[in-house]
C-alpha cells in the first residue's frame, strides 16, 4: 500500500477510484454527507468539485492505494478564512470496506497530520459519524470535543449524531 498527496491533475485522474470509495461507503451506511442510494454521476460531481479544490489550493487531497486500485481517502481543507491561517478541517476520511481494520484509517490520519504540518497548520479539526472512526483518533491523539445530536442522517434515513475533535499540531 502506497499513500500519496494528489496534484489538481492527479486528482481529476483518481475521480473514478475516489467514486468507488465513496459509493461503497455510502452502501455501508456511512453519514459522509449522502444518502442513499447514492449515483455514481452524482459521487463523481462531488470528486471533479474536489479536484477544483485542490487545483485552487483550498485542499489537500490524499490516497491510499495499493495493486487493486484505491483503498482510501482523506482531505485538508487548507482554504480558511482570514482569520484561521493556522486551522485546516479534515475532511471525508473514507476507507473501502474491502480494506477495513489494515491499518489504512490509521496510515491516512497520520499523512494527513504530516500534509497539514509541511503546509502550515498548527490546528486540525474534525467530525464524525463512526464509533469506529471515533477510536482511530482518539488512538491518534485527537481530542474529543463534544457530541451534537440528530445532526445529519445515516443514508437510509433516520438521525445520527456527530461527534467533533481537533488536535493541535506540534
Amino acid at each position: 500500500m502506497t499513500v500519496r498527496m494528489l496534484s489538481g491533475p492527479q486528482a481529476h485522474a483518481a475521480v473514478p477510484g475516489l467514486t468507488d470509495v465513496l459509493l461503497d461507503c455510502v452502501a455501508g451506511g456511512a453519514s459522509v454527507s449522502f444518502m442513499a442510494p447514492l449515483d455514481r454521476a452524482t459521487a463523481e460531481d462531488f470528486w471533479r468539485n474536489v479536484a477544483m479544490g485542490v487545483e485552487q489550493d483550498d485542499r489537500i487531497l490524499l490516497v491510499a492505494e495499493d495493486g487493486e486500485g484505491v483503498l482510501g481517502t482523506v482531505q485538508l481543507v487548507v482554504g480558511q478564512p482570514p482569520n484561521q491561517p493556522h486551522r485546516a478541517d479534515l475532511s471525508k476520511m473514507l476507507v473501502h470496506r474491502r480494506a477495513r481494520r489494515r491499518g489504512v484509517g490509521a496510515i491516512l490520519m497520520q499523512a494527513a497530520e504530516d500534509a497539514a504540518r509541511a503546509a502550515g497548520k498548527t490546528l486540525l479539526v474534525l467530525d464524525t459519524s463512526s464509533p469506529d472512526a471515533e477510536r482511530l483518533y482518539t488512538r491518534a491523539g485527537w481530542v474529543k470535543v463534544g457530541v451534537i445530536p440528530n445532526y445529519a442522517l445515516w443514508p437510509e434515513g433516520g438521525f445520527c449524531d456527530t461527534t467533533y475533535f481537533y488536535k493541535a499540531l506540534r
